[in-house]
């Protein structure tokens, strides 16, 4: 008598469709279900992924009810005998009213995930759940749910050497996602205690390297635009680091890679070996206070990190710098001066993050020791600490909001600093200034992505600030030198040329010159002319 075959469902929700978003985890324990000698006989596996942004999604879910409502009723049309749910602190809640909608219809339900792994404990909605790495552990879950039989013992770790792909298998087809997530590695050598990583082993596992190549061919055929990289700390082996850049140099040369790096990492071989593909770093700071990263278990050294991090701009390495406010034992001055040192070493964007104390980490187990106060519901956000006042938190996500849209947004890193200078200005002061400008903007304005209209806005409060300081003899070259790096950012992004007035010679505005805007008005005369750029 032939097995039945049972359709199982891999889901979970998403916050945008994009390929920093694409249902990685699912996919791989999907593909490891199809291949698995439990269940491949007797299960048609398919991943079926929502999207807050999807247009269907958002006219049936004003509400999370509503929301749960129809994935369930869009699972149920695949006629599933069981749907595997993977669940995140963004999407519980509505999962959670999902599974209990197909329980009424007679569907099994799992679920895994980092928030299920976090606090297993309060999910009773599901019929099984698995914590950790679910390769190993769900066709057990699966094939003991479908067939009642007992499965065999199932290792509790993860042989990286032996897992299927979710890319060359078709489970996940990236360019649906127009680009990647590729997991390189699992595990970190370090322990920071806000981190799922905190309480793990001290280990660093690794994909083996057919593997590797072959979704790197894979990439290549489907003219894969973008890849982003998950490894928490890429360059922590420098050796497998230098050479998985001179293999995607030679089989992706045109594909753009983002990269997690550790600035103790870095050194003049390193960074020069980044400058050979396309690519982009994000860095994690975090804080620039030696003891507050101590307190999280994470060795931190300002004289190191700037050394290291000059060497990116040196050869022009494309760069960002991640900072965490909420920290124990830091402070709004603190938080302010991590982002002062942040932006003084010019990252290409600047990401400020509230503190999320997750459950599971090191940082929750000693969260009332450490004097933090945070949210029971994801986000789990911290709300305040012995040192770090609740309205002070309020402020510092203001910084935060300004940083995102003046800095980042608004393209500011090759002027920032130059304009701070000439307004005698620290960074996190500049931000607080314009967060109060910003605030007073229309609704349209504050959220429009336009750069030529950020920077319009950029513009209007730089010259405030100017005449304020009794300083509007620099208006014209900040003017210029904002007007003259737009251009190139837009023409960088687009490829389409355009013309720019300037007040100054395009000569002198595209110098070194313009790093100092008073000595640059006080010795370039002023020569009105259109720059095509």
């Amino acid at each position: 008598m032939e097995a039945k075959i049972h359709n199982i469902v891999f889901t979970t929700l998403l916050i945008e469709k994009s390929p920093q978003a694409l249902p990685l985890g699912a996919a791989c324990v999907a593909s490891a279900v199809k291949h698995d000698s439990l269940t491949k006989d007797i299960c048609n596996v398919t991943l079926q992924a929502f999207c807050t942004e999807d247009s269907e999604y958002s006219r049936n879910s004003k509400t999370e009810d509503s929301a749960a409502l129809y994935i369930a009723n869009k699972l149920l049309e695949k006629n599933p005998s069981l749907v595997a749910f993977s669940v995140y602190v963004w999407n519980r809640v509505i999962l959670e009213k999902a599974a209990e909608i197909l329980h009424k219809h007679g569907i099994l339900t799992i679920a895994g995930g980092p928030e299920i792994t976090a606090h297993p404990e309060v999910f009773t909605v599901f019929d099984k759940i698995s914590t950790g790495e679910g390769e190993n552990k769900v066709p057990a879950i699966i094939y003991e749910l479908l067939t009642g039989n007992k499965a065999p013992t199932i290792p509790q770790s993860t042989d990286l050497q032996t897992l299927s792909s979710p890319y060359l298998d078709e489970t996940l087809d990236p360019a649906e996602y127009e680009g990647a997530l590729w997991e390189l590695a699992r595990g970190c050598p370090f322990k920071c205690s806000y981190c799922y990583e905190s309480k793990g082993e001290k280990t660093v596992r690794m994909f083996p390297m057919e593997r590797i190549e072959k979704e790197l061919e894979l990439f290549a055929k489907k003219k894969i635009p973008q890849v982003f990289v998950l490894d928490p700390t890429y360059n922590a082996n420098k050796k497998r680091a230098l050479d998985l850049l001179n293999l995607i140099a030679k089989k992706t040369p045109d594909t753009f890679y983002y990269f997690e790096a550790r600035a103790e990492f870095l050194d003049r071989q390193m960074a020069q070996a980044f400058t050979k593909i396309p690519c982009a770093l994000q860095i994690g700071l975090q804080t620039a206070d030696e003891n507050v990263a101590r307190l999280v278990n994470r060795p931190f050294n300002r004289k190191i990190f700037s050394k290291n991090i000059n060497l990116l701009n040196e050869v022009g390495v494309t760069f960002g710098l991640d900072v965490i406010y909420g920290l124990p034992g830091d402070s709004l001055r603190g938080y302010k001066d991590s982002i002062d040192f942040a932006i003084n070493h010019y990252p290409n964007n600047l990401e400020l993050f509230c503190l999320s104390v997750l459950p599971g980490t090191d940082l929750y187990d000693r969260a009332k020791d450490l004097h933090l106060n945070f949210e029971v519901d994801p986000p789990y956000h911290i709300i305040n600490t012995d040192r770090f006042s609740k309205a002070d938190i309020e402020i510092a996500g203001h910084l935060a909001t300004a940083c995102s849209f003046f800095y980042n947004e608004g393209r500011a890193v090759p002027w920032f600093n130059t304009i701070c200078h000439a307004l005698h200005t620290k960074p996190s002061q500049f931000f607080e200034r314009f967060y109060n400008y910003y605030k007073n903007l229309s609704p349209q304005q504050q959220n429009c992505t336009n750069h030529l209209d950020i920077e319009k806005i950029q513009k209007d409060f730089v010259k405030q600030e100017l005449n304020q300081r009794k300083l509007g003899r620099l208006i014209n070259a900040a003017m210029d030198i904002i007007s003259y790096n737009g251009a190139w950012s837009r023409k960088t992004d687009t490829g389409k040329s355009e013309t720019v007035s300037l007040h100054y010679p395009v000569e002198y505005i595209a110098s070194e010159y313009s790093l100092d805007l008073e000595f640059f008005v006080n010795n370039v005369k002023m020569k009105n002319n259109n720059c095509k750029i």
